[in-house]
């Protein structure tokens, strides 16, 4: 595994299904969102004012399970 902070959002999404999960717990609600489709994780999580490293790491561990 290895999610890169320049992986479009959606793309994560689609990819790895407790991404959603992951991503509403801590507010981002991408699905409805257009930018979804066209910002990668780092811009869309940056501009939520979160760790985009400690939110992928929490992606790929749900995501293990």
């Amino acid at each position: 595994m290895g999610i890169s902070k320049k992986a479009n959002i959606i793309d994560v999404i689609n990819e790895y299904p407790t991404a959603m999960d992951v991503l509403r717990k801590h507010g981002v609600h991408c699905v409805g969102c257009m930018m979804a489709h066209s910002e990668s994780l780092e811009e869309g999580l940056s501009a939520h004012g979160l760790d985009v490293d400690e939110i992928i790491a929490e992606i790929e561990e749900t995501s293990a399970e």
